[in-house]
């Protein structure tokens, strides 16, 4: 599908291609479809003359729209493979997570390069941090410079000798995430997995109306793109987003569950079809976004690991009665199974090849409990491990609980507490040791806590934590219980 983006942008080159929000909720073009295969183009005539070579990795820090887009588009042209480094992750595990992918390039935009430098102190309280750029390769950055960013990625290098495509296969890009333990991973797909879960995508939204589409990723934006549709980045303000759908209209809306309650209490009107994925969407969310508007409203299963793998539409969802969370049935190509102990595992051509660093496996295990129902569907039954998922984003307790343990600290986890339409809070609990104050505990875990980025909790919480099982483990469920309760009676 890429290969055909390309194509069609030459097509119409005079057409808006992305399109953002004013204050006001106008619409501003941000690139027309010729603007966009021009600057992939400059993209790839400048990677390929500083020597990169298929199956070369290149970090990628730059922000979603034209220039991220047209990015992507340059490494699918020449074979490389792009490592999508996330400033949410805190710098300390992306710094671990990057060692396991040393790029050969990293391409920043000033935004990123300001996060990692001289902006830090600012991002910080934002929840954003990156490392030091230059402490992961040589950097070069991609659209304008702000003060102490790295030289300019070249524009106008020559394009004589440039590779007009790439036929083999090989690896697309490597999204890094945690497993649920403090080990990082990192998801490696492959050119042809990359396609098929875009065209997976682009058979979802057939059939719609003539029209824009609201959404951010590149699976939305690949296939509304090759289809010929322009597609609007959402705007971050609510209010703004509210007042974006009502003057765009768009055809279809691909909005994250967290994004939809905030436009939703902003007093947004839908229109056309929605979509929502990477969290939970609950029955009652996907029926208040019909009520505001919108013909249908679909939930869409996916992961990191696997997009998409089901999707169920609101009257669907609401009309199952039966115990548990019912995410749909399989997309086309992709294949279930429950492993012996009730994991839901998945395979089909958009699944990840393997995990950086390990042997290829067809099966995606989910960490998720289900069942398949007698009509086939998905029905899941809550995560086999202690995932947490807070606004769109997985948070594995593992990887940031040794923060907790500084001097005083006798025991400390992280759990998820319920928060309503399947969204969770985060919760730290720690366990002082006897005669410790918890005032100087909580000045000693402030400094920690900031540094956890994205996954800083909601709150924090001084309790004797409760044992289970013969090696006196932290009782994940009964923590989580305990953390209710008292959050419940107004703990801060």
């Amino acid at each position: 599908m890429l290969d055909r983006l390309d194509k069609a942008l030459r097509a119409r080159p005079e057409q808006p291609a992305v399109l953002s929000a004013t204050r006001a909720g106008g619409t501003r073009v941000r690139a027309t479809r010729g603007e966009l295969a021009e600057m992939a183009d400059d993209f790839a005539a400048a990677l390929h003359a500083r020597g990169l070579r298929a199956g070369d990795t290149v970090g990628v820090a730059v922000r979603p729209g034209p220039r991220a887009l047209a990015v992507l588009l340059a490494l699918w042209r020449l074979g490389l493979r792009g490592a999508v480094l996330d400033p949410g992750a805190g710098a300390e595990v992306l710094r671990a997570r990057l060692a396991l992918a040393r790029p050969a390039l990293v391409l920043a935009d000033g935004a990123a390069q300001a996060v990692a430098g001289w902006a830090r102190p600012l991002a910080r309280r934002a929840a954003l941090e990156l490392p030091e750029l230059g402490s992961l390769g040589p950097v070069a950055t991609v659209g304008p410079r702000l003060p102490g960013c790295a030289p300019a990625l070249e524009r106008g290098a020559p394009r004589a000798g440039v590779p007009a495509g790439y036929d083999g296969d090989g690896d697309a890009v490597v999204v890094f995430t945690s497993g649920t333990t403090s080990r990082p991973r990192a998801v490696v797909h492959t050119r042809a997995g990359l396609a098929a879960g875009m065209e997976t995508v682009s058979a979802l939204f057939e059939g719609g109306a003539d029209g824009p589409v609201l959404g951010g990723t590149f699976f939305v934006l690949v296939p509304s793109l090759t289809h010929g549709a322009p597609v609007a980045l959402p705007a971050r303000s609510p209010a703004t987003l509210a007042r974006q759908l009502a003057r765009l209209g768009p055809r279809d809306t691909y909005l994250t569950p967290p994004q939809l309650r905030d436009a939703l209490g902003a007093g947004a009107r839908f229109g056309g079809r929605v979509w929502t994925g990477s969290a939970p969407a609950g029955a009652g969310l996907l029926g208040r976004v019909r009520e505001a508007g919108a013909e249908q409203a679909w939930g869409v299963y996916a992961l990191t690991e696997l997009f998409p793998a089901a999707a169920v539409e609101s009257r669907e969802k609401a009309a199952f009665e039966g115990v548990g969370d019912l995410v749909g049935s399989p997309l086309p190509g992709v294949r279930t199974a429950v492993d012996a102990d009730g994991q839901l595992l998945l395979t089909g051509p958009a699944a990840r090849d393997r995990y950086l660093g390990e042997e290829p496996d067809p099966w995606v295990a989910t960490g998720d409990r289900a069942r398949l129902d007698g009509a086939g569907r998905i029905v899941l039954e809550g995560r086999c491990k202690d995932m947490v998922l807070r606004r769109a984003e997985n948070i594995y307790p593992g990887l940031y609980e040794p923060a907790l343990h500084v001097p005083g600290v006798e025991l400390g986890v992280l759990v998820g507490v319920p928060a309503g339409d399947g969204d969770e809070r985060l919760v730290a609990v720690v366990q002082p040791q006897p005669g410790v104050p918890e005032p100087a505990l909580r000045a000693a875990l402030s400094e920690p806590l900031r540094r956890m980025g994205t996954a800083r909790p909601d709150a924090l919480l001084f309790a004797r934590i409760p044992l289970s099982g013969r090696s006196r483990k932290p009782d994940r469920a009964a923590v989580s219980a305990l953390a209710a309760a008292r959050l419940g009676g107004g703990a801060r």
